[in-house]
């Protein structure tokens, strides 16, 4: 098994490519080793010292380390726990527990306009932001402002506040003109 690797806009985030599908469908946040419970192969990834993220897409992993940490220290410790995790046979993700759709459900007066939003999310955003590593997801609308959740490599990015404001506010504002601004939200 050859696991290739990619950096990523945040410079405490590697991308790891197993070659293989990690989640059919979704993706998965582990912001925590609190969290990885129901994750075989996030729990081996947080058992690498200095890991303090793990995301998962469809064919990739994102891990963020602790700042103190060096890649040239973890990262053969976190090839190794990706390549024994593949080989072992064991799932993803645990029994019972499906990978998160992503968007927040949202009811009420304003369905159409946060049907756009999703809709310009997942064609125009989600598949860029995927390929730093990452994922963006809608959280909330209110009086024209929206609402959005980021993980994997975007959490605690140093671009992500431009990317938020300058690409996709710009570009929700020019297809959607109810919407008035984007910000971001801690889960």
């Amino acid at each position: 098994m050859f696991i290739q690797t990619e950096s990523t806009p945040n410079p405490a985030t590697l991308k790891f490519l197993p070659g293989q599908t990690v989640l059919e469908t979704g993706t998965a946040d582990f912001p925590t080793s609190e969290t990885a419970g129901t994750s075989p192969l996030a729990q081996r990834l947080f058992a690498v010292e200095g890991v303090t993220g793990v995301f998962f897409g469809t064919d990739f992993v994102t891990v963020t380390k602790a700042e103190s940490v060096e890649w040239d220290h973890i990262k053969p410790g976190l090839l190794g726990a990706i390549m024994e995790h593949f080989q072992s046979g064991q799932p993803v993700m645990g029994e019972g527990h499906a990978p998160a759709s992503g968007h927040a459900e949202h009811d009420g007066e304003d369905g159409v306009v946060v049907g756009q939003i999703k809709e310009l999310l997942d064609t125009r955003v989600r598949p860029a932001v995927a390929q730093d590593g990452g994922d963006i997801t809608f959280h909330g609308f209110d009086r024209g402002v929206v609402y959005l959740h980021m993980q994997g490599a975007c959490a605690g990015c140093p671009s992500s506040t431009l990317t938020l404001k300058m690409g996709i506010e710009n570009l929700l504002r020019h297809y959607i003109p109810e919407v008035t601004e984007v910000r971001p939200v801690a889960v």
